[in-house]
């Protein structure tokens, strides 16, 4: 179920267009709307290609305090993959969640002051590290180590190959020794406590690996996914080994939306991350391990027909982080046979459509896109528009809308 044929991309236009006339009054946009229906179908693939190991919430793809508590209610998922600290602290605070982790070493001494201070939070947060200096970040914004404080190691998971590394540029920490001797120091220091690892394989997880236009492009990258996989489960091997000599760990995190089944099939790891699979932004739609429902949509009015086959919609400019391209801009995606024009793009205060379907529009209309990302579309809104069903049953202040810059 892809999603992605003009029927049923004109079936979504004329749902979400509904959906917006049965609910009366008028809406600002951009509209953000996200399809619960697709969005609980999603985490229950989410769950069956975990096959048994729970899902950690990637927040940072989600960014909506109630869709985290409609997913965290769900069996299979456990706890929350932070992106800062001080988003950790007021999850939190609020009782979102109760099992934290921090998915990036933090360096927020306002933040880190906030934790050390509360017994409570510092038993439900746990700090990425991967360095000693980071430990010493916390240690000059507290007092006294009678509160001890929860973390984990976060140890690279590129692969190295022909003496380069593929994958993102995280920890420093490849081999095991190096992980130990981080470990062994967490172990001797006051106020610190060994917890968990992270190994995020982001050259597995977050590339498209059968897309339609690039076979060529996509081929190599399977082939790099294959021989990532066969190294850091030999890797990940050998850092357990080391790490058992200092440690009982709480849990071991790996993998992301796109690598749920071969992260999962690794016994070193106890948990596997995900967000990114609830909504399924563009960046998602060609994976060979799951077919995508797009869950989330935001709906721009046509203000301009500058001629008979263009529609001017207003605004549009909401780009996605990571390498400039295509790729990052939003997709009109209905109704279908609509596409940005190369001169202007998505632009900042309007965006012009062309395509067989843009003469049929009209001043007044909405457009529905789709962002290249999950959750950053939640950062141009305050609020989320329920869909369920064909209707919009209710709202969900999005972490803007709670005044929460993360």
């Amino acid at each position: 179920m892809g999603g992605d044929s003009v029927i049923e991309r004109n079936r979504l236009w004329a749902r979400l267009d509904g959906a917006v006339a049965r609910h009366g009054e008028p809406l600002p946009t951009p509209l953000a709307v996200v399809d619960l229906d697709a969005f609980d179908a999603n985490a229950d693939d989410l769950v069956r290609r975990a096959a048994g190991k729970p899902i950690r919430v990637a927040s940072k793809s989600v960014r909506v305090p109630d869709l985290l508590r409609r997913v965290l209610a769900r069996e299979g998922f456990q706890g929350v993959l932070a992106f800062t600290l001080r988003e950790a602290l007021w999850l939190e605070e609020r009782e979102v969640a109760d099992d934290l982790v921090v998915a990036y070493p933090s360096v927020d001494r306002a933040a880190l002051a906030d934790l050390v201070a509360s017994p409570r939070a510092a038993a439900h947060i746990t700090l990425m590290v991967d360095d000693v200096a980071h430990l010493d970040v916390v240690d000059s914004v507290r007092a006294s180590t009678a509160v001890p404080i929860r973390v984990a190691i976060d140890v690279d998971a590129g692969l190295r190959l022909a003496g380069r590394h593929v994958g993102p540029k995280r920890s420093p920490l490849h081999e095991a020794s190096r992980v130990l001797e981080l470990a062994r120091t967490i172990a001797a220091r006051p106020g610190f406590r060994l917890v968990g690892v992270m190994t995020y394989e982001g050259q597995v997880a977050g590339l498209q690996d059968v897309v339609p236009t690039a076979r060529a492009r996509s081929m190599v990258v399977r082939g790099l996914k294959t021989a990532s996989v066969a190294q850091l489960a030999h890797r990940r091997r050998e850092v357990a080994d080391a790490i058992a000599q200092v440690a009982d760990l709480e849990f071991w995190n790996a993998g992301g939306s796109g690598s749920v089944e071969s992260s999962g099939s690794d016994p070193v790891v106890t948990e596997i991350a995900a967000g990114s699979g609830l909504l399924v932004p563009t960046l998602f739609d060609h994976y060979r391990s799951f077919a995508p429902r797009p869950a989330a949509f935001f709906g721009l009015p046509v203000t301009r027909r500058p001629s008979p086959d263009v529609a001017t919609v207003h605004g549009g400019g909401l780009v996605a982080s990571g390498p400039a391209g295509p790729d990052r801009l939003p997709t009109p995606w209905a109704p279908a046979g609509l596409s940005l024009t190369t001169l202007e793009g998505a632009g900042e205060v309007q965006t012009p459509l062309v395509g067989h379907t843009a003469g049929m529009l009209r001043i007044g209309d909405l457009v529905w896109f789709r962002h290249a990302k999950a959750g950053e579309l939640f950062e141009h809104t305050t609020t989320a528009h329920l869909l369920a069903g064909d209707d919009l049953t209710g709202t969900a202040t999005t972490y803007r809308g709670h005044g929460l810059a993360c």
